[in-house]
């Protein structure tokens, strides 16, 4: 089996998560506080090693916007086309569609306070997501 770790990529901060040595639960796993994309690499690339990830799920903010229009979406292809460069893990897109709604009843549910960040809680809920989708044949790691 494949553990996974997911990036819930933002300007400021970089959510994370972990999933299970089966594959099959996904957890929270902390927020890394951007800095440099250099900085950004060197940290998850320690993260993934330490943590025994074999492959990464990036959440990919998908919208329907017309071709041509710089979105959200590319930004966060492009930071995943720079990061891919550091590392030899395969990393697969994945949408993010309503991971904040999600993150937020969580985090109400953890009792979080309003103002602290779920960063980490978006990205168990996209990793979820992909864990759910490959365990019911919707999704394989061929989707990079």
């Amino acid at each position: 089996m494949t553990r996974y770790l997911c990036i819930d990529h933002g300007l400021k901060r970089i959510g994370l998560a972990i999933s299970d040595e089966g594959g099959l639960f996904a957890r929270e796993l902390g927020i890394l506080e951007r800095k440099s994309k250099q900085e950004d690499f060197d940290a998850l690339n320690a993260i993934l090693t330490r943590e025994g990830a074999q492959a990464i799920i990036i959440g990919i903010p998908y919208s329907d916007v017309p071709e041509g229009v710089y979105t959200q979406s590319d930004t966060v292809r492009l930071w995943k086309t720079r990061f891919a460069e550091t590392t030899p893990l395969p990393i697969i897109e994945w949408d993010e569609q309503l991971s904040s709604d999600d993150a937020r009843e969580i985090a109400k549910h953890l009792r979080r306070k309003p103002t602290e960040h779920i960063d980490d809680l978006a990205a168990r809920v996209i990793l979820q997501s992909y864990l759910d989708a490959r365990h019911e044949g919707l999704a394989n790691e061929d989707e990079e």
